[in-house]
Parts: structure tokens; C-alpha cells; sequence
């Protein structure tokens, strides 16, 4: 299993392992199978549809269930924390290579520069002649990247700044800052929102490596990170401060 190491945050490095290429491949199946299912639906849904006279005549319904066909990506990922339904089949999720969930720019990054990982338009264009055959070889540039690239990103995930992780290794991955809190709970530290979102979500990904790992020595300088900065005295265990912190962090947010 290959592994990257991260620094999110506090000077602090926490091991990720990074997604197998043949789960990469099995997400992918299951994405395709399901969006060619839905394209036939689709297809049946028009042919059915008064006014089809075959001539095109509602082309402009057939370009609007297109666009869960061209948006499935983002969609899911930034509604499903980094995860398409193929992708939560096949146990991997995209994160920020800070560690944390990436931005909705980060997204639609990635998904933009689908056309430059997979160009398929290069094959047409060799098929049709227009360009000579070993620009076929550019088809594959976005696999080169991912066998090539420390954390076998491909080219949108270099550009927007992410990469797939395999969950598989680290119970439930949630990475993003929110948790459940009490209708009565009281902050105990409301320095905390001196903090940003990626600070927090550091210290979740860290809590939640505790959990998994025991990793007394990581909570413990994490923790005293975070006291040296918001000059917080505390005598909690540095598990259980991490989490009063996640919780007054959620709960004054939402304030």
C-alpha cells in the first residue's frame, strides 16, 4: 500500500494512503455503467414524448438530461465529500493535498481538466487524419501522470491541487469539519474560531487517526500546537481537548 505523508496543517505530518490504481479503474466502471444507463433512459423517455417526430423537434429537452451526463462528476464530488458513487463503491475519495476537503474550485478543476487527461477528441482527430498518429500517444497523458506522480495524481489533480485516497485503511473518512453537537452545548474555548476550516479539519483528520491508530505522540503535539497559538491553558487529555475544540468550533459556526 503506498502511502503520502501530508503536512495539514500545525507543521504536522499524517500518513494518507494513497487510492490503488485498479480501484481508480473499478470507480470508473461503475460511474460509466451508470451514467449509459442513464443516457438510455433517457433516450426512452424522449422517443416516447409527444412531439418526437424523430426531426429533433424537442432537441432542446434532449441538451437539458445532458446535463447530468456532463455535470455527474462535480456534482457528486462536492455533494458526496469528494466522492462519486463509483468512487464510494470502490472505497476511495478525493482530498486536498493539504489533507483536508478541497474547495468547490478545486472540484470543478479537476473535472475541467478531464479533457486533458482523457482527450479522446486527439483520437478522433488521428482517425479522421487530420493529425498524424503519434499524436495518439497524448490519449494517454493523464494515465502516464498517474503512474508517474508521487501520489499518482492525474494532470487535474495537479492542477487543482488534490488526490485520491483509499478509505479502506481509515474507518469512515470525513473530511470536512462538521460533527454533531447538543441543542445545549456550551463552547468551552471560543478562541477556536480563530481557526479556519483547514485548521479544523486537521484536527479531525487527527482524531480521527487516533481513533484508528492510537497515536498518543501526533494528539499530543497537535494539541500543544494549538494551546501555544491561541494561548489556551488546559488540563485535558489531548484526545479529549481536540475534541471539546471540534465541538465549540461547530457550534459557534453555526451561530
Amino acid at each position: 500500500m503506498s502511502i503520502a505523508r501530508l503536512n495539514t496543517g500545525f507543521n504536522i505530518e499524517v500518513e494518507f494512503p494513497i487510492s490503488p490504481f485498479h480501484r481508480r479503474v473499478i470507480a470508473w466502471a461503475f460511474d460509466l455503467t451508470i451514467i449509459i444507463i442513464y443516457i438510455w433512459l433517457s433516450n426512452k423517455l424522449v422517443a416516447y414524448l409527444p412531439g418526437n417526430n424523430g426531426a429533433g423537434t424537442i432537441g432542446w429537452l434532449e441538451t437539458i438530461l445532458w446535463l447530468p451526463v456532463v455535470l455527474y462528476h462535480p456534482v457528486c464530488e462536492i455533494t458526496m465529500n469528494g466522492q462519486s458513487i463509483g468512487k464510494k463503491i470502490a472505497g476511495i475519495r478525493v482530498i486536498a493535498v493539504t489533507g483536508g476537503q478541497p474547495t468547490i474550485s478545486q472540484y470543478l478543476l479537476r473535472w475541467l481538466f478531464k479533457i486533458a487527461d482523457f482527450p479522446l477528441w486527439i483520437a478522433f482527430a488521428v482517425f479522421e487524419g487530420m493529425w498524424p498518429w503519434y499524436t495518439f500517444l497524448l490519449v494517454f497523458g493523464g494515465l502516464a501522470c498517474i503512474v508517474l506522480t508521487e501520489k499518482s495524481q492525474r494532470i487535474g489533480d495537479l492542477v487543482a491541487g488534490t488526490m485520491l485516497i483509499d478509505t479502506r485503511f481509515r474507518g469512515r473518512w470525513q473530511d470536512t469539519v462538521f460533527t454533531d453537537v447538543e441543542e445545549n452545548y456550551t463552547p468551552v474555548f471560543p478562541q477556536v474560531l480563530s481557526l479556519s476550516d483547514h485548521d479544523m479539519n486537521t484536527v479531525k483528520q487527527v482524531l480521527l487517526n487516533a481513533g484508528k491508530n492510537r497515536n498518543p505522540a501526533l494528539t499530543g503535539r497537535v494539541a500543544d500546537k494549538i494551546k501555544t497559538a491561541l494561548k489556551i491553558q488546559s488540563d485535558l487529555e489531548p484526545e479529549e481537548f481536540l475534541g471539546v475544540l471540534l465541538k465549540d468550533y461547530n457550534a459557534l459556526s453555526a451561530r
